[in-house]
């Protein structure tokens, strides 16, 4: 009969793990304390830079001021239309544009001979300035929504396909053979073995996305738009509002700041191997 593993035996791991864990919850505060400490002393040196004369207020605006600003502008109920409008914006070219890359690169690696053929093709696609398409989807699609999240789209899609579909060919080979000699069909190899040892690119991708998908739409936002956040910066160069432009700026960075969050996240819980060390 096979002996009970004593506890003394597993109690060093134990003290090491909670070593291991206590010393990375002190490496993360340490971090945070440092972030907000930074963040800290930028807000104080550009509002005394400004002060001081040493910025001119009219170009830069300062902090106290451009959080008048946004405290105005959501008291009187204009500012969350504009943010939500740009963020549905965002997150449907974000959506469309990882699930249309990553289907565009399963579709790829499924047909070789098709990805041979269309590789130089996406490579020059890459190079192009896809929001220089913005006046081309404008008349395809119409002046609003659709216009810009296609512009989310295009700035998105082709540089997830190419990505995601140079992990699908790096996968290790004796991986598909494994599958393969276990009698797994095409789709079985792509399931079990190509898009499990991908996941941490396409998580990477995601990462990527969402501030490809912000630049996206703020452009779209600019050539055509009535309202989201985009619209908010082009007014206030309209009228020489700099704390408008700044303080719409700032509101694109905090909630593009959530969203990457919620994609670390997603990270977090999708492949725990590859969180931060």
């Amino acid at each position: 009969m096979q002996a009970m593993p004593d506890r003394r035996d597993t109690g060093w791991m134990r003290e090491l793990e909670r070593r291991y864990r206590a010393k990375a919850a002190r490496v993360s505060l340490l971090v945070g304390i440092l972030q907000a400490v930074l963040l800290a002393a930028f807000l104080v040196l550009w509002e005394a830079a400004v002060r001081y004369g040493w910025l001119d207020e009219l170009l830069f605006s300062h902090p106290t001021k451009i959080a008048r600003t946004l405290a105005d502008l959501a008291a009187s109920g204009t500012l969350l239309p504009h943010v939500m409008t740009t963020v549905i914006e965002t997150t449907a070219g974000f959506v469309l544009g990882t699930l249309g890359g990553t289907l565009l690169a399963a579709l790829l690696w499924w047909f070789p001979v098709a990805a041979r053929v269309l590789d130089p093709y996406l490579v020059v696609l890459n190079s192009l300035p896809k929001v220089a398409l913005g006046p081309i989807f404008i008349v395809g699609f119409g002046p609003g929504y659709l216009a810009i999240i296609m512009t989310a789209v295009a700035v998105t899609i082709i540089i997830t396909t190419l990505t995601i579909y140079g992990r699908f060919r790096e996968i290790d080979a004796n991986y598909l053979k494994v599958v393969r000699l276990f009698g797994g069909t095409r789709w079985q190899v792509f399931r079990l073995a190509v898009l499990p040892a991908s996941l941490p690119t396409i998580v990477s991708a995601l990462k990527v996305n969402v501030g490809l998908s912000w630049v996206g739409v703020i452009v779209g936002e600019f050539l055509t738009a009535k309202r989201g956040l985009g619209y908010l910066i082009i007014y206030g160069f309209q009228v020489f509002n700099f704390t408008l432009v700044l303080s719409s700026l700032i509101v694109i960075g905090v909630v593009a700041a959530l969203m990457y969050g919620l994609v670390s996240l997603v990270e977090a819980r999708m492949s725990p191997g590859y969180r931060v060390r």
